[in-house]
């Protein structure tokens, strides 16, 4: 049998707010993208490709960019946890949550590719390759925050491209470009225009 009563108007109030709180997870953008952050992460990246373009082999070209992402990967999440902290989000926020699967997915394929490469060593289009897989994470997870990441994500899919069709040894001013410029240039306008 059920209960016929009349609910609270409590009851009500409080249904809606839960309702209006959810829309509003499903139509916030993620704000804790750190500028700050993407300046770091862009001078790391202009560094390794001053040092991955002295490297005599192919191999010590390939560990000059994964230790650069080593370091890199980890200042950019203390940036966007502090930013997040600071605006009052957190990891269990809902547009969080799907700007990290966004991101993450597109990221993991890239490294799967690059193994899947260094195991037949095919170092020719590694460059080109994280170029285009960093652009879709960054489109992708961008799809949840503000227009400026989804630009940069499309800017570095176009460097992408653009290390396809030009020679190998072309790559680390390509990754200099997309890791470094693009980064410094993204970082320095969220600094600016959105908060840090």
């Amino acid at each position: 049998m059920s209960d016929t009563r009349p609910r609270s108007v409590s009851h009500h109030a409080a249904d809606n707010l839960a309702f209006i709180r959810a829309a509003m997870e499903r139509s916030s953008t993620f704000t804790a993208v750190a500028g700050a952050g993407g300046v770091i992460v862009g001078g790391i990246g202009v560094g390794a490709a001053m040092v991955g373009a002295m490297q005599p082999t192919a191999e010590r070209w390939l560990w000059t960019w994964l230790c650069a992402a080593t370091l890199a990967v980890p200042v950019e999440l203390v940036a966007m946890a502090r930013k997040a902290r600071r605006v009052g989000l957190t990891s269990s926020n809902a547009t969080a949550q799907r700007f990290a699967l966004g991101i993450a997915a597109p990221l993991v394929a890239g490294a799967a590719i690059t193994y899947a490469l260094w195991t037949t060593r095919d170092f020719a289009v590694m460059a080109p390759t994280w170029l285009v897989s960093y652009g879709v994470a960054v489109i992708t997870g961008g799809m949840f925050s503000v227009p400026v990441v989804r630009a940069t994500g499309v800017g570095f899919i176009l460097v992408g491209v653009a290390a396809v069709l030009t020679p190998v040894a072309w790559r680390d001013v390509w990754l200099g470009g997309g890791f470094g410029g693009l980064h410094l240039l993204c970082g320095f306008y969220i600094a600016r225009y959105h908060g840090g």
